[in-house]
């Protein structure tokens, strides 16, 4: 996986009934792109460190 600042991040819920997180990606520290990366839930604006798992995806940015 690999993801730029401004990326969004997807995660599918992993059980029946759990809701799909998205997220902004504010920061990447690693300069290959790879995870973790700093990510603003768009449903909390909470930031957090995140290591997604096989249930996450990135949607890149349009230049």
């Amino acid at each position: 996986m690999i993801a730029h600042t401004g990326d969004r991040l997807v995660l599918k819920g992993i059980h029946v009934g759990d809701p799909q997180r998205v997220g902004d990606i504010v920061e990447v520290p690693h300069p290959d792109g790879t995870p973790p990366y700093r990510v603003r839930w768009l449903d909390t604006d909470h930031e957090a460190l995140v290591f997604p798992g096989p249930e996450g995806h990135v949607e890149h940015r349009a230049n």
